[in-house]
């Protein structure tokens, strides 16, 4: 298989300011460097780079979205108001989505990243590609950012897929560690975009993904998700994958399938308390491959949301490049020994339970005709 990878410097370039966790500089917040900063995306590229894996992949060029494409998914005023506030010095998206001078041309690459990246495996370019898009984008309303993501890049991406290159059914599997709430009210009655996501119950955003959420309208049964407890580990991932999204996927039969790649489920995330390790990655990765060559041709776009371990990120996402490329595993985790001998890593029953809640809703998945 030929794999694209797509990176910009500018990406580690948007600046989210000061802060500690999720939270920005202010009152008893004392200064250090925000929790959504450019040291996991950097630190990717880089062991990418030093282990030849970046030799083995083919770079895809981007390009700024233009502010017609934003349209497709975001309010003109929301917009506007981003570059009004980029051009002033830097603001928020509306909540917990910094930025500073130059945010909103940063972020029109990082959207044009998704689209370049969904166009080059559509037009064969590649098999399937992997964007280091920053900032990202799933949580992003038609009119506020939220969650470190200023516009929906997914959301933008897909769009232009059905309204642009012409395809008729596009599922979007999205396994950050967050609800991918932004791309899922995107289209929450588009009856062509099937939305799946796996997240931490109760996370972020508040009461947001919930099992019985499952589409409205003509989109009635397109959006499915898979609430997991905190503490889910390899075993209960793997699960969600084979029991929920196999099955909806391949009724759904999707022309491309789009992961939203975040990496803030693994074991060391600070933002999160998942226990996915580079091996739980990759083979939610294999399966993911195995799926989309079954269904459409193995047309795979992964297109990166959040992690925030700048530690462990760069372990996490080489074994999503690795099974991307379909290599043997070759970049050694250093930490995977230690992790390897913790407990509670297989399926739980209370895991299993909510899994099967996702999977009656995804067996309403609407099929293709």
């Amino acid at each position: 298989m030929s794999t694209g990878f797509h990176w910009n410097e500018l990406y580690a370039w948007h600046d989210t300011g000061t802060g500690s966790g999720f939270l920005s500089t202010g009152g008893l917040v004392e200064p250090e460097q925000h929790g959504e900063s450019p040291a996991t995306k950097r630190r990717l590229r880089n062991l990418l780079e030093v282990t030849g894996l970046l030799d083995q992949t083919v770079a895809i060029p981007g390009r700024k979205a233009t502010r017609e494409e934003l349209l497709y998914v975001h309010t003109a005023e929301y917009v506007d108001r981003v570059k009004s506030e980029s051009e002033a010095g830097g603001g928020d998206g509306g909540e917990l989505a910094p930025f500073g001078p130059g945010g909103y041309e940063i972020a029109l690459l990082s959207t044009g990243g998704a689209i370049s990246a969904v166009e080059a495996v559509w037009n064969g370019d590649v098999d399937n590609t992997y964007a280091l898009t920053r900032p990202p984008g799933h949580h992003a309303e038609s009119d506020e950012g939220r969650g470190f993501c200023v516009f929906a890049n997914i959301a933008v991406a897909t769009h232009h897929a059905l309204d642009v290159l012409g395809l008729e059914r596009v599922a979007i599997v999205d396994w950050d560690v967050h609800h991918g709430n932004g791309t899922e009210h995107a289209f929450y009655e588009d009856p062509r975009v099937l939305t799946i996501s796996l997240h931490q119950d109760g996370l972020y955003p508040a009461e947001s993904g919930l099992v019985g959420d499952t589409g409205a309208g003509e989109g009635q049964g397109c959006a499915v998700n898979v609430p997991l407890p905190p503490g889910s580990g390899n075993g209960a991932y793997e699960a969600a994958l084979e029991r929920v999204v196999v099955p909806a996927v391949e009724a759904f039969q999707p022309q491309i399938l789009i992961i939203a790649s975040g990496l803030d489920a693994s074991m060391m995330d600070p933002l999160a308390m998942m226990m996915v390790t580079s091996e739980g990655y990759r083979r939610m990765t294999d399966i993911m491959v195995e799926l989309a060559a079954r269904i459409c041709d193995g047309k795979l776009v992964a297109i990166h949301e959040g992690g925030y371990s700048s530690s462990y990120v760069p372990f996490c996402g080489a074994a999503v490049i690795e099974g991307l490329l379909g290599l043997d595993e070759s970049v050694e985790d250093p930490y995977i020994d230690a992790f390897r001998g913790m407990g509670y890593m297989d399926l739980q029953p209370h895991q299993g339970k909510v899994i099967e809640e996702a999977a009656k809703a995804a067996a309403a998945v609407p099929t293709s005709g």
